[in-house]
């Protein structure tokens, strides 16, 4: 490991699960089930019928790929509350300051996600009404999985960044102040 660098290994899988899990949501917001109404003529019920529900698990696929990326940054940096201390200097307020973002970024990609694949299970089944013009079949709404991978590829950089200045952090030695002798003695006069 070089000096601040980071490994390697850590910056490519943390790419590589990310960007899969942005694949994932790209997938999901183009597979979202659409209802179209059907009337069953022998009881005079409306009903949905629902294309196939593969976006729920293109959903949740992008949930799992972009957590296994964070608790692996997670694992490798030990939270940054474990392990080694940071160095004081703007090494050390850049970590904060990506953790927290990365953090709150990840929070949203994920609530986008499984919200998206929540809601694209959830299918109108019958309604019992005779005359029916104004029902729809529901479906999820556009751009949810999509605000997921925007959110997505925000975490991905926010990691990269909070992993690049934390191994800066805590590989550089801490600076010592060199002083020079005080003019103001604080013995007395002899």
């Amino acid at each position: 490991m070089g000096e601040g660098k980071g490994s390697t290994l850590v910056h490519l899988l943390i790419l590589v699960l990310s960007l899969t899990a942005f694949g994932f949501s790209i997938a999901a917001e183009r597979r979202r089930s659409t209802g179209t109404l059907h009337k069953d003529d022998f009881t005079n019920r409306t009903y949905c019928i629902y294309e196939s529900d593969v976006a729920t698990g293109y959903g949740v696929g992008a949930f799992l790929f972009l957590l296994s990326s964070e608790s692996l940054l997670m694992g490798v940096t030990k939270c940054m509350c474990f392990g080694r201390p940071l160095a004081p200097g703007g090494n050390r307020a850049w970590t904060i300051i990506y953790f927290v973002s990365s953090w709150m970024t990840f929070l949203v990609a994920e609530a986008c996600l499984i919200a998206g694949a929540k809601n694209n299970a959830y299918h109108t089944k019958y309604r019992n009404m005779i005359y029916a013009d104004n029902f729809s079949c529901d479906a999820l709404r556009k751009g949810v999985f999509i605000s997921g991978a925007v959110f997505v590829v925000a975490t991905m950089i926010l990691n990269v960044y909070y992993y690049m200045y934390f191994t800066k952090a805590t590989t550089q030695p801490a600076q010592k102040t060199s002083r020079a002798a005080s003019t103001v003695g604080m013995a007395g006069r002899a």
